[in-house]
């Protein structure tokens, strides 16, 4: 997917009565999206910040692979063993340096969004929900925009280097294959180039997707949490888009009544890490087992390098394939194991609403 030059869109408030102006990120006068509180709504938001993020990275993503392709580009045959590992070493430093601005470059458009995103929240609990909330951000919402942006720009950070490493063993790899197979300077240049293109710039073609998607759910997520908590709410709702789309978690999930308070507590204690890799053990994602001999499917979580069964089922027998699952833990400690807020998972649909 390209990304538009003069018109990219971002996630926008709730209505068609107002807009964001991302002028920090990009300078133009975006259009108007559809509130990230309705399924459509959600869908038409991840699509459209995932061509904005999309756009932001690509150039920096071809920077960091013609700089380490470049310093790649050497007669690898007149080169000792050790002269070879600095050549990668230094590659791998260029193409870092190369890439410095994405995280910068990220987060301002995150940033942005995520004032959409509180903003349609609020919008939406107002004057559909009927809560009686204010018309400003208060304190917890201000947390929430600083929050998603710096948590999920982390994750890209992260991401971004870890391409690099790769791109490192791949490039070794590539070099001691052709220096076996007696290739000269320039095929194991085209190879090398090759390869670091499809290491930097060749992920999923939903990476973005996903990105995005995770940054919209976590952000409507703790905006409603804001909201509810400041409309004297104590309780909220799971509500899950239940389609043939629908995972077997969420089906579990749909309808569980939770408390505000405690997803609150979860935000704070997320809100103070910084380490991508501590985040996902707090907040970590569900997944599903299939046992290929009986049929029987798990629901589990990873927690602390252990996994934890959420809930079980058996093979299913409705023509549908949907299974019903029996609880291994209570919903108090789905809270405690941070597993209560969608989203859930990639590309998670599900939503909350007030009780």
């Amino acid at each position: 997917m390209c990304a538009p030059s003069a018109d990219l869109e971002l996630v926008t408030s709730a209505f068609d009565t107002a807009d964001i102006i991302l002028s920090r990120a990009f300078g133009v006068r975006l259009e108007k999206a559809a509130a990230p509180t309705t399924p459509r709504g959600f869908e038409r938001a991840v699509a459209r910040l995932a061509v904005v993020l999309r756009g932001r990275a690509a150039p920096v993503e071809r920077s960091a692979t013609r700089a380490m392709s470049d310093a790649l580009a050497v007669d690898w045959r007149e080169l000792a063993p050790r002269a070879r590992e600095r050549a990668v070493v230094r590659a791998a430093d260029l193409a870092r340096e190369a890439g410095r601005d994405l995280p910068s470059r990220i987060r301002a458009a995150l940033e942005n969004a995520a004032v959409g995103v509180v903003e349609s929240v609020r919008r939406e609990s107002r004057l559909r929900q009927g809560l009686a909330i204010g018309t400003d951000f208060n304190a917890v919402d201000r947390r929430v925009i600083d929050h998603v942006a710096r948590s999920e720009t982390n994750f890209v950070r992260d991401t971004f280097g870890r391409r690099v490493e790769d791109a490192s063993v791949r490039a070794r790899a590539v070099v001691a294959s052709g220096l076996e197979r007696g290739l000269g300077t320039e095929e194991i240049g085209r190879e090398l180039g090759a390869a670091m293109r499809t290491s930097i710039e060749g992920r999923s073609p939903f990476y973005w997707e996903v990105v995005a998607s995770s940054f919209v759910g976590n952000g409507r997520t703790y905006a409603q949490m804001s909201a509810f908590a400041e409309a004297g709410l104590e309780t909220y709702r799971w509500l899950s888009v239940m389609d043939q789309h629908t995972t077997p978690y969420c089906r579990f999930m749909n309808g569980r009544v939770f408390s505000v308070g405690s997803a609150l507590e979860q935000f704070d204690a997320l809100d103070r890490l910084e380490d991508p890799q501590e985040v996902k053990n707090a907040r970590p994602w569900a997944r599903e087992a299939v046992n290929g001999e009986t049929g029987a499917s798990t629901l589990y979580v990873m927690k602390g390098g252990s996994r934890i069964v959420l809930a079980e089922g058996a093979a299913p027998e409705r023509p549908d394939g949907v299974v019903s699952y029996r609880a291994r833990v209570s919903d108090r400690e789905l809270e405690t194991l941070g597993v209560s807020l969608p989203p859930a998972h990639a590309l998670c649909r599900s939503t909350c609403v007030s009780t």
